[in-house]
């Protein structure tokens, strides 16, 4: 609550948007040179801070004293532009470093998009970057504008109106287009970044500081490649719950992505991982450039839809079977509408009306109708948002109508959109909506696909904010799984059988098919007399992965003359296709007879976003049938959901009469416990249950395989930091009362729900410097669902019978800038003074250690003696605030 008040430090990136002096190295009196440009963009830009071109061969440029280089600049540089050519880049940089430059621009090319070469040189600026407190963006980038200081540190033809948008591209080009369509848009930004090829400042580093940037509303990105996904990964959850985040990602075509790997230098990542990024991240991804400020204007103007459900109101056919059509076509649905709703239109509407959604109310349609038809179906629950469409035909005045739904538009609480379609005819009606915030669309069809987008949005928040069911860590068996992968690496196999497949699986709770291996013929009947008839036979082998494709399966063996048919079958199957023709045997198993569904749930490594958790459709035909939904690992319950939710198998498993609804919450529970697997297991490369057998009462995996990365090689790391079992430890309170600690999780809502009930007023008045009746389901999200590369959140629990009572909490959460931390300890009334505020913040301070944060704070209360106290103790120093009655206690580690 008082952390914008009592900020103190500035932003490493401060410099970058409102610089007190700039320095351009490079600065030309040339018209046509990139230092030349720069320099008029800054002078003409209106900039009040102080200007120090440097160049040996100019005693002065547009009129201001050069300077032969940096080291004879007299004042202190707060940012430096670099343009001059490519060899002269490093030793400016190196000069710019020397000079306590605190951000640098190198808006130079010829870096990593010409080759080796280049690449060469990045990594050797990269090397500076860290061995210094410099800051640098670039190079290869066209520069920073920032409005609100009157900054254009750019080489564009023009410059930028403010507002309250902020854009950061990667192409410079794409943002000299922009700006001269923003202006004649009348479009404001309150910054615009070009970072080029990302040697420094990122995409990570840039919504860290727009999340916290008062004069911006909305975020917009162009990415050709995020960079470091787990930093984006990280800075895009914290930001996205607080502003929107609206991304164009390039690369969406294998021609598209290898154009942006010869622009940036850089993997782009695969297009479908890179979409479940950005829905776990709560992130929109729009198609089209356009579509990045049009959504902007519409999330900042209505409110989210809880549903895809759209109605739609034309005077003319045509638009509103368009608008159906699109509807159906992009994934969303026609609004039912109510009886009640229909009974009313009839007794305002011609009988020929079209008596349903989409609603064509005729071309006659005055004014007052469109408002009255609108209020009526306002009342209708069943539309999640509502699309009015207007042709300007003869009988039709689109201003007065436009007047009559402006008029209305605050009785609205969902979604209202209009679709005013022509040209000098609407522009009044469309200038009335502009004015009043409700977004107008030339077509349906992009009516239609902003709801869509604003429906997609909406769910991806929801990941943010929704608490998820607990699921059970018993059953849970790392050890053994390590056993299973210790004896792979012996036998010098990187694939596990079939067997060892399943031994994992279970050993993580994941029900599975009993299975046994027979290595004679024999041992296969007395293994299918044991399971009982029918059973299923298949080739047992450490080198044939894919045992369908070499006819390696027999199924509905009902007898033993057929299992001993099948062994020699399989037999001879192997001699042919393993190598050397090895026979190893076959595996046994129960034929599972009754009807059912095919899953498959599987893991691959994305090159840059690591783990990638997949499940869709399976069975022998999962590559034509290609229903599939990806998500980032870790998974709990609510992630897990929306993943199954967003496949067509999921309509299949809760059709009506099918009897498999119950299936998705076991379904849930093996996707986390496979997540779990995942993540335990480094080693693991390529994972994949298949079939997943789903059936009346039980989920089974009938099959499955596991391939192991080679020694010495690493896996991409993951790009959402997992839960951090590190931390937990088991501790005894002076009353001897034992307790467990551990890192908080997004299930325990509940349990903080609890806690809370346990504070006196004293209590929350210290911890929230005011008397708050309960935390928000909001709060309490933010307070349990954190990223634990960011901050920590230790929840100290003690047994209470049967269950388990949260009695305290410490909360450590990482600055934008890494380098300092700001920390906050709360324990329920019945068991304070009992030491565990102190052991609290015992274990707050190696946690800040362990991040490598160079100091840590928090705000106490001048009445809170106790925690001033414990502080002093620990070595902190104390300091009043401008807040009355706050003191601030740091302490330097």
């Amino acid at each position: 609550m008082f952390k914008e008040l009592l900020r103190h430090s500035r932003h490493s990136l401060d410099p970058l948007f409102s610089p007190a002096s700039v320095a351009v190295i490079g600065a030309s009196a040339t018209p046509g040179k990139v230092g030349h440009q720069v320099m008029k963009n800054l002078l003409g830009g209106g900039f009040a801070g102080v200007i120090y071109p440097v160049n040996p061969s100019h005693k002065a440029v547009l009129g201001i004293r050069s300077f032969p280089s940096l080291r004879e600049v007299p004042e202190p540089i707060e940012l430096a532009l670099i343009c001059t050519s490519a060899h002269r880049v490093l030793d400016i940089f190196k000069e710019c470093i020397a000079a306590k430059v605190p951000v640098v621009i190198i808006q130079t090319a010829g870096f990593g998009e010409l080759g080796e070469q280049g690449k060469a040189l990045e990594e050797q600026l990269r090397a500076l970057v860290k061995s210094s407190a410099t800051r640098l963006v670039g190079p290869n980038c066209l520069g920073v504008i920032s409005p609100l200081a009157n900054l254009n540190a750019t080489f564009a033809a023009g410059n930028a109106l403010p507002g309250r948008l902020a854009l950061v591209s990667q192409s410079g080009a794409l943002i000299t287009g922009i700006l001269d369509w923003s202006v004649k848009a009348r479009v404001g930004f309150s910054r615009l970044v070009s970072l080029g090829a990302m040697v420094d400042v990122d995409f990570a580093d840039l919504l860290d500081y727009l999340g916290e940037d008062s004069s911006t509303r909305s975020i917009l990105l162009y990415i050709e490649s995020v960079g470091d996904a787990r930093r984006f990964m990280s800075a895009a959850r914290q930001v996205a719950r607080t502003k929107p985040i609206i991304v164009v990602k390039a690369g969406r075509s294998k021609a598209g992505e290898r154009a942006a790997i010869s622009h940036t230098g850089a993997l782009t990542g695969s297009d479908e991982v890179c979409d479940a990024a950005f829905r776990r991240a709560g992130v929109l991804r729009v198609r089209e450039l356009s579509e990045l400020f049009g959504m902007a204007e519409v999330l900042a103007s209505q409110p989210l839809p809880k549903g895809n459900k759209l109605l739609v109101i034309s005077n003319a056919g045509g638009p509103a079977v368009l608008a159906g059509d699109a509807i159906a076509i992009q994934g969303g649905q026609i609004a039912p509408l109510a009886e009640e709703t229909r009974q009313r239109l009839r007794q305002i509407l011609p009988p020929y009306w079209s008596g349903g959604n989409p609603l064509d109310i005729l071309g006659d349609a005055t004014p007052a109708t469109y408002r009255q038809v609108l209020e009526i179906c306002n009342a209708d629950p069943n539309p999640d948002g509502f699309l009015a469409i207007l042709t300007p035909q003869g009988m039709t005045d689109p201003t007065q109508t436009a007047e009559s739904v402006v008029a209305i538009k605050d009785s609205f609480h969902r979604p209202l959109l209009v679709s005013w379609m022509g040209a000098a005819t609407v522009q009044g009606g469309i200038d009335l909506f502009n004015r009043a915030g409700i977004p107008n669309f030339d077509t349906p069809e992009s009516a239609v696909r902003a709801f869509l987008y604003m429906h997609e949005y909406a769910q991806n928040l929801e990941l943010q904010y929704e608490t998820p069911a607990v699921v059970r860590e018993e059953g849970e068996n790392p050890e053994a799984v390590e056993d299973v992968l210790r004896t792979l690496r012996r036998s010098g196999r990187l694939l596990a059988t079939e067997v060892e497949s399943k031994q994992v699986f279970a050993s993580y709770g994941i029900p599975v098919v009993e299975t046994r291996v027979a290595r004679t013929e024999d041992e296969a009947v007395a293994l299918a007399q044991r399971f009982g008839y029918p059973v299923v036979l298949k080739v047992y082998s450490t080198t044939i992965t894919h045992k369908a494709a070499v006819g390696g399966v027999r199924l509905n063996l009902m007898e033993e003359r057929a299992v001993r048919a099948a062994f020699r079958a399989l037999e001879e199957v192997s001699r042919q296709a393993a190598p050397q023709g090895i026979f190893e045997g076959v595996s046994v198993q129960p034929m599972i007879s009754e009807r059912g569904l095919e899953a498959i749930i599987g893991c691959t490594v994305d090159d840059q976003f690591g783990p990638v958790i997949v499940f869709g459709t399976g069975g022998t035909l999962v590559e034509v049938f290609r229903d599939r939904a990806l998500g980032l690992p870790p998974m709990n319950r609510t992630v897990a959901r929306r993943l199954i939710e967003s496949t067509k198998l999921y309509a299949a498993l809760t059709r009506p009469g099918a009897g498999l609804e119950w299936s998705v919450a076991q379904i849930e529970e093996i996707l986390v416990r496979f997540s779990t697997l995942v993540l335990n297991h480094s080693a693991i490369k390529e994972v994949d249950v298949n079939p997943l057998w789903i059936g009346a009462g039980k989920v089974l995996a009938l099959d499955g395989r596991i391939a192991l990365y080679p020694e010495g090689v690493e896996r991409t790391p993951l790009a959402i930091s997992p839960y951090p079992r590190q931390y937990e430890s088991r501790w005894t309170l002076k009353n001897g009362t034992p307790v467990f600690l551990r890192p908080i999780r997004p299930e325990d809502e509940p349990l903080m729900v609890e806690l809370f009930t346990t504070f006196s007023i004293n209590t929350i008045h210290m911890r929230f410097f005011g008397l708050i009746r309960q935390m928000t389901h909001e709060q309490l999200i933010r307070t349990c669902n954190i990223d634990y590369d960011r901050e920590i959140s230790l929840v100290a629990l003690c047994q209470d019978g049967p269950t388990e009572r949260l009695i305290g909490t410490a909360r450590l959460v990482v600055e934008s800038d890494w380098q300092s931390a700001e920390f906050a300890v709360v324990v329920g009334d019945p068991w304070q003074h009992q030491g565990l505020g102190r052991h609290f913040l015992e274990r707050m301070l190696g946690y800040a250690k362990d991040r490598g944060v160079a100091e840590i704070h928090g705000d106490v209360l001048t009445a809170n003696e106790p925690m001033l106290a414990l502080a002093q103790q620990f070595g902190f120093m104390a300091r009043r605030t401008e807040v009355q009655d706050v003191m601030r206690v740091s302490r330097k580690l």
